[in-house]
């Protein structure tokens, strides 16, 4: 059986000193960094940008997966795989040459993504199966930490699970938002295996368990 992988949301850190932020993930077991860029166009807030990324970077050895919530990614994807990024993911409706944006991760020796959002079908992604390395799905709208998971999306982590298995191809299938230790099993049980925790894990009494809670 795979063993899930757990990202939490820096998003959710102390933004004050977000060098023990990560340090601290990799403290409690977290296997990637989970890095929200957002650009207050495609999503109504502003978060993290490169030089972000290289400061972190200095921080942790874990796989830093930069989320871009952007539009035309392919402007900044190399920038991000330069500036530390392990794992790039964007939105495919935001970008203006789909293919050629994974193109220029996979350039950098990256692993590359797609993310829908939970009213995004799922077809959106299906001509790209090919070149990703990561699928994810997000269990809310994105921009604000701290909502609550959509439940429809989990027919969309089985579909995708599925498309997955039937490529035959190694694509990691993630879900980012509204994660927490009640409804992770469900998302597991699915067939996800990484789960991005934000407010779960940064607001718990005991982040540690809570990660493994999350893993199962």
């Amino acid at each position: 059986m795979t063993k899930i992988k757990i990202a939490p949301s820096i998003l959710s850190g102390d933004f004050a000193n977000m060098g023990k932020t990560v340090e601290d993930v990799q403290k409690w077991g977290g296997d990637y960094i989970h890095f929200d860029v957002m650009d207050g166009v495609y999503v109504p807030n502003l978060t993290f940008g490169m030089p972000m990324c290289r400061a972190i970077r200095k921080h942790t050895d874990l796989p830093i997966d930069a989320h871009l919530m952007i539009v035309e990614p392919e402007k900044y994807v190399e920038q991000f795989c330069d500036s530390g990024a392990d794992i790039v993911t964007f939105h495919p409706e935001a970008s203006k040459d789909v293919a050629g944006t994974l193109a220029k991760i996979k350039a950098k020796g990256k692993r590359c993504g797609l993310v829908l959002n939970p009213d995004k079908e799922v077809e959106l992604i299906l001509p790209y199966l090919d070149q990703v390395d990561m699928i994810v799905l997000m269990g809310v709208f994105p921009g604000f930490g701290g909502q609550k998971f959509i439940p429809s999306v989990l027919n969309k982590i089985e579909r995708v699970a599925m498309l997955i298995q039937a490529s035959g191809r190694a694509i990691e299938l993630e879900v980012d938002g509204g994660v927490t230790e009640q409804n992770a099993a469900e998302m597991r049980e699915k067939g996800v295996t990484v789960l991005v925790g934000g407010s779960s894990v940064f607001r718990s009494p005991d982040p540690e368990a809570t990660i493994e809670a999350l893993r199962g």
